[in-house]
């Protein structure tokens, strides 16, 4: 496989690990109310079945610290209840008829310091997935050399691409988790 592939594929992958990063961080709580916060809370809706949240009900945030959820189908309106209690993100569901309000209470300066955590070990775990991506494109990049199919020179102009990419994600992984941490701490 010439370098320029392997290049193209590391940066997919690298680029996943980022997505996957700011996707968890949408669910890492802020001071105002998001749908992402609780989407993809596992809810045991139907006999036996697990579902995300998302695929029950339309979540909306109509105020700063208010989000409604509006089951597709009442019979699930109690499972949601439970399942959102269960989920331990400091929530306290209030069902409505056949809605459910959620009331974002401000965070207190000790939640903050935990969703902060929270966001630091999401960002490592981005972290750590880029560097595996790395490892796997410098070895798939040292097997092509052994076989003959690149130079030393192509296998030393890979490695060091393989290194920019590695610094550039892990740098925007670093940039995305300081923003989500200014978020979490703006009271």
């Amino acid at each position: 496989m010439p370098v320029d592939d392997i290049l193209l594929q590391t940066e997919e992958k690298m680029q996943k690990s980022e997505e996957v990063v700011l996707n968890e961080f949408s669910g890492v709580r802020t001071g105002k109310a998001s749908p992402a916060l609780v989407e993809n809370i596992n809810i045991e809706a139907y006999e036996g079945s697990s579902m995300r949240l998302k695929e029950l009900a339309a979540i909306t945030a109509p105020e700063m610290r208010t989000l409604v959820i509006q089951p597709w189908d009442a019979s699930t309106v109690t499972p949601i209840e439970k399942g959102l209690q269960a989920a331990n993100l400091g929530l306290n569901p209030a069902v409505d008829g056949k809605l459910i309000r959620i009331n974002l209470p401000d965070l207190s300066k000790e939640r903050r310091q935990e969703m902060v955590k929270a966001a630091r070990k999401l960002a490592e775990d981005g972290r750590v997935s880029v560097r595996h991506v790395r490892r796997e494109a410098l070895e798939s990049l040292k097997a092509e050399q052994k076989n003959g199919e690149i130079t030393e020179d192509d296998l030393s102009h890979g490695e060091k691409e393989v290194q920019k990419l590695t610094d550039n994600y892990v740098k925007k992984i670093d940039d995305h988790l300081s923003s989500k941490e200014e978020e979490i701490l703006t009271v």
